[in-house]
């Protein structure tokens, strides 16, 4: 019996060893990266020594331009529809935030929520940008209430996508996050990432998981390979804590959206309902079949609500 039982362990980790090797992933130079995933409007600035990815679409003489903040292991390209659907008549800049995206590791290595919203703050400095609107999705939502509330007399409306906040209990988080957030384990996405955990973690937040296409994994999985990217996600992981600072939210004192995916399955929507309760005058708007990234899901009818609210 103790001889079976060694035998099938000496199985599993034969075919442990087999997936692994079948999965192995290298990092990619970003230069292997930028024709496909940095066509025009795409443009790349230096921000205090950060070479970050950015798009900046629009007129010019927009006095309020309207900045997106990507979530965690996202990129600029989740904006893609809302950017089109917007840039006729408002200036739309996007970003690949530090550690994501072609923008790649910060080299302090600081992922906080206040150091990310100062790199905003320093990025419309290098564009000159002094007055804005903010929205941002999941942590990209924390980044902008947190700037928003860092530089009040420069931020002029929020618009929270499924953001990060108030403390909550997931119903449901994404497998490449699991395992990111465990010691030692987390050292194989140095070198692995099977593309099913990938595929399985985009399911997961989106409503809909019949959305998430060939093309959209394809997309995700290789901006994960940036070089840097995933010991990056380990490090954000590690530092972020939920609920931290969220009693400061009750002092936002500006025009704002809250919208949310009725099905959102990683930040639920009873923190979209705390946003509410929490910011005295703010709207909120729930889409009941969509997950945790609303506006990659369905932009048409996500933007629709954001048009009317800029317009006000």
């Amino acid at each position: 019996m103790k001889s079976l039982a060694l035998k099938l362990l000496g199985a599993l980790l034969f075919l442990t060893a087999v997936a692994m090797w079948l999965s192995r992933a290298p990092d990619w130079p970003v230069e292997a990266l930028v024709a496909r995933w940095a066509p025009p409007p795409s443009d790349f600035i230096d921000v205090k020594g950060q070479l970050v990815h950015l798009r900046d679409v629009g007129p010019r003489d927009d006095p309020e331009p309207l900045v997106l903040i990507h979530g965690t292991s996202a990129s600029l390209h989740t904006w893609e529809g809302w950017a089109k659907a917007l840039s006729a008549q408002h200036r739309v800049i996007s970003f690949d935030l530090p550690g994501f995206g072609l923008t790649g590791p910060s080299a302090s290595e600081d992922y906080r929520g206040d150091t990310y919203a100062r790199f905003v703050l320093d990025l419309m400095d290098q564009l000159k940008v002094q007055r804005f609107a903010v929205a941002g999705n999941s942590l990209g939502g924390e980044v902008a209430w947190r700037t928003a509330l860092m530089a009040p007399q420069r931020v002029t409306r929020l618009i929270l996508v499924d953001a990060a906040g108030p403390d909550f209990k997931s119903d449901s988080v994404p497998i490449g996050f699991l395992v990111a957030r465990v010691p030692v384990l987390n050292r194989i996405f140095d070198w692995v990432l099977p593309r099913p955990m990938v595929v399985a973690s985009l399911r997961s937040v989106y409503g809909d998981p019949s959305r998430v296409s060939d093309a959209l994994v394809e997309r995700y999985y290789q901006l994960a390979l940036r070089e840097g990217n995933r010991r990056a996600l380990v490090q954000r992981l590690q530092q972020s804590r939920r609920g931290q600072d969220a009693e400061r939210i009750r002092e936002l004192k500006l025009p704002t959206l809250i919208l949310w995916g009725g099905r959102d399955m990683l930040v639920p929507p009873s923190v979209g309902r705390q946003f509410k309760q929490d910011i005295s005058g703010s709207e909120l708007m729930v889409f009941d079949d969509l997950g945790h990234v609303p506006h990659e899901e369905d932009p048409a009818r996500t933007v629709a609500p954001v048009q009317a609210f800029l317009r006000r």
